[in-house]
């Protein structure tokens, strides 16, 4: 991280086929049309290690697409290397924030901040719950949640 002279987010859901690879897709692109994206390290990953190596899911994709936004990400799960390479890993909901806090502890002198990406968000939902067994509906809603979340966040790194 501080080697780099860059700034790096990494997003966290339980799987890192839904949420995380939606918001990292999408911080990616507001980076990029910010003219930033050369400033950012940006990835996703999992809690769990139930889907590794798997493209997003496809209901995800498809949002992305319907909002032009195009992602090759493949599914991996948070090491504790991570809790030192990255400065702020941001993620979806309390379950989420409970284990990357008790992953966090065993990383000594570690300086990521660990916090939910729903912190910054203007309309105050700080939780972004899971879509995998809803509907297409609920994947939009996890992409508006967090499109404003994004934007907050790279406005206030900025």
């Amino acid at each position: 991280m501080a080697a780099t002279g860059k700034k790096s987010v990494l997003f966290v859901c339980l799987g890192n086929i839904c949420r995380s690879p939606i918001a990292e897709a999408v911080f990616s692109k507001m980076a990029t049309d910010s003219g930033v994206v050369d400033k950012w390290v940006i990835d996703s990953g999992a809690t769990s290690d139930w889907n590794i190596g798997s493209s997003p899911d496809a209901r995800g994709l498809a949002c992305l697409r319907k909002h032009g936004i195009e992602t090759s990400h493949r599914a991996r799960q948070v090491t504790n290397d991570d809790f030192m390479s990255f400065e702020y890993i941001l993620c979806m909901d309390d379950s989420n924030m409970s284990e990357l806090n008790r992953r966090s502890n065993l990383v000594k002198n570690n300086p990521a901040k660990v916090e939910l990406l729903g912190s910054y968000d203007p309309q105050h939902q700080r939780i972004i719950k899971d879509p995998y067994y809803g509907s297409d509906e609920d994947f939009e809603k996890v992409y508006e949640q967090c499109a404003r979340c994004c934007k907050a966040f790279l406005e206030k790194n900025s």
